[in-house]
Parts: C-alpha cells; sequence; structure tokens
C-alpha cells in the first residue's frame, strides 16, 4: 500500500513555482523509468489525461504515442482541440481514431442507460486494443490516475482509466499525477501551458453525450444535444458564469410535444437545461440563473438547433435528481 499512499511530507501545490518545481521532478522520474522505451497513453481530452500527455511530451517527447478516440459523443469542438494542443501546438505523436460510424452502429436502439455505457466502455477497448496492436515497441502505458481514484478504489489496479486490456497487451503503468488532486493538477496544466478551455474543463461522463441523449441515442438528436450545448457554453461564458457554476449541460429526451415555427405546426423535442453547484457532487444546488439570460438562451436554442422547439430548465437538487440524467 505504501506505493499507492500520498507521500506525508508533500506540499500541497497551489502556486506556479510549486506547480514548476513538480513538473521538474516528474520529468526526471519519467525519464528514469522510462528510459529510451516507449509509452502509450488513451488521450481524451479531459484535463487529467491532457496533463499527463503534456508531462510525458516535455519528459520523452516522440516516445510518447497518444491515442484520441472519437466515438462522436464528444461536445462541439473538443476533438478538433485535441488535435490543434497536441498535434499541431505540441507536436506529439498524436493517433486520432474517428469512430464515430462505429460506436453510433453499436449503440442504435439501445435505451438503457447501463447498456449503453457497458457498450461506450467496451468498445473503447476495442479500439484502442487495435491501435495498440499497430504500434512496435510499447512497453509503457501511460494514465491519468489522481489520487481521488486511488482514494476511491485502494490500491490502483492495471489501466483503471483504460478499462483493461488482454492479457498479451500488458504494459508497465507511468502515472505521473497518482498523488494530485484535481485542484492540483489543473494547477500543473496551466504550467505546463494548456489552454484553459481544457485546463478547467467542466466535470464529464466518460459515455459523454451519450447519457445525455436520453433513451437510444439517434444522430440527430445527439446532434441537437451538441448544438444546444455549446450554446448554453457560450453564454454562460459572456454572462460570466463560466468558472462560477460547478457545471452546466443539456439534455434531449427521447419523446416530442407540439409547437409553432413560421406560422406553422410543429412537432419536435424539448431541451432541458441543467446547472449545478456541489463541493463533493455527494449533493448539489441548482444555480440561480437570471432569467432575462435563460430567455436569451431559450431564443437561441429555439431558433438554432434543428428539431427542437421547447428549453425546460431542471430546478431540481441531489437528492432527489442525480447531477446527470442517466
Amino acid at each position: 500500500m505504501a506505493d499507492h499512499k500520498r507521500p506525508e511530507s508533500m506540499e500541497r501545490i497551489t502556486t506556479p513555482a510549486l506547480a514548476e518545481q513538480f513538473i521538474a521532478e516528474q520529468v526526471a522520474a519519467v525519464r528514469a523509468q522510462v528510459g529510451d522505451k516507449k509509452v502509450l497513453l488513451a488521450l481524451s481530452g479531459g484535463v487529467d489525461s491532457s496533463v499527463v500527455a503534456a508531462l510525458l511530451i516535455k519528459a520523452v517527447g516522440k516516445q510518447l504515442t497518444c491515442v484520441h478516440v472519437n466515438h462522436g459523443l464528444l461536445r462541439k469542438g473538443e476533438p478538433e482541440q485535441v488535435v490543434e494542443v497536441f498535434r499541431n501546438q505540441m507536436d506529439a505523436n498524436l493517433v486520432y481514431v474517428d469512430a464515430v460510424d462505429r460506436f453510433l452502429d453499436k449503440l442504435a436502439g439501445v435505451a438503457d442507460p447501463e447498456t449503453k455505457r457497458k457498450i461506450i466502455g467496451a468498445e473503447f477497448i476495442r479500439v484502442f486494443e487495435e491501435e495498440a496492436r499497430k504500434l512496435e515497441g510499447i512497453e509503457f502505458l501511460a494514465q491519468g490516475t489522481i489520487y481521488p481514484d486511488i482514494l476511491e478504489s485502494g490500491p490502483v489496479k492495471a489501466h483503471h482509466n483504460v478499462g483493461g486490456l488482454p492479457e498479451d497487451l500488458q504494459f508497465a503503468l507511468v502515472e505521473p499525477v497518482k498523488f494530485l488532486f484535481k485542484d492540483e493538477v489543473r494547477v500543473v496544466g496551466k504550467a505546463l501551458g494548456l489552454p484553459d478551455s481544457m485546463v478547467f474543463r467542466q466535470p464529464f461522463p466518460g459515455p459523454g453525450l451519450g447519457v445525455r441523449c436520453l433513451g437510444a441515442i439517434t444522430r440527430d438528436r445527439l446532434e441537437a444535444v451538441r448544438e444546444s450545448d455549446a450554446i448554453l457554453r457560450e453564454e454562460f461564458a459572456k454572462h460570466g458564469l463560466e468558472g462560477k457554476v460547478w457545471q452546466y449541460f443539456t439534455v434531449v429526451p427521447d419523446f416530442k410535444s407540439t409547437g409553432v415555427r413560421d406560422n406553422a405546426r410543429t412537432f419536435d423535442w424539448p431541451v432541458i437545461l441543467r446547472a449545478v453547484n456541489t463541493v463533493d457532487a455527494m449533493t448539489a444546488t441548482v444555480e440561480d440563473v437570471p432569467f432575462p439570460l435563460l430567455q436569451e438562451i431559450t431564443a437561441r436554442i429555439t431558433s438554432e438547433v434543428k428539431g427542437v422547439n421547447r428549453v425546460l430548465f431542471d430546478l431540481t437538487p441531489k437528492p432527489s435528481g442525480t447531477i446527470e440524467w442517466e
């Protein structure tokens, strides 16, 4: 258990100077561990994997190969941002996998939330495994394990973040941020030069928009989730709520209601807005969003998002509701 306990002497990383010191220490540790061998990382674009990627690029450069799987369930602009930041700005070895059709075909007609989660997780492992087999000489697997993961699950199991690879693809683990809390990871990410939109990314479920497109996922309704979510995030940023509200997003349920557009009757989906604050995610309160802003968001979504004719605001705290809908 000693390897999985944060050293008592380890100072909390709260300043750029402490972050720089941590980065220097981890760069030396990674180089000592990896030597001249190759490292593989599943890069989702979330803060943990992004910080690990930036840290390993600094430590071992082209010895690292990042695999970004676009399963079609990311928010608007996120796959493009991963490519721009890591391939174009940081000159990383980045393998981009367009697996959108593969995932959405597997999910067609599946309405149960847990079944959707299992399909998305299992398919991700298969895609990652296929990409890993194409690469030669990989001896290490890097992971964005952070300290809360260890506290919640006991000793870290191999492939904690990847989800379990076949026996013939077992690698030695590289986990440079495993003793950091999320706020410390963000300070390190800033020091590594990652953009704020990546460092301060909202919590995002593993299955992505797959659990915000309620019921069986369809491509048109998934697009309605993605576009409405982008409008909500844009308006919150414009009105100073970005960073103030812990999490905010949209969901689109699998039912329609009547409406009117251009003097004609419509039969379209509603979009549900969710905005909550929490300390530990065990309980959550609803953000008091100004009514004029809600009206502005409603006007934009109903005019700009295809197939939508209503906008609703979820007033339910946790409990009795959960933060996500599925």
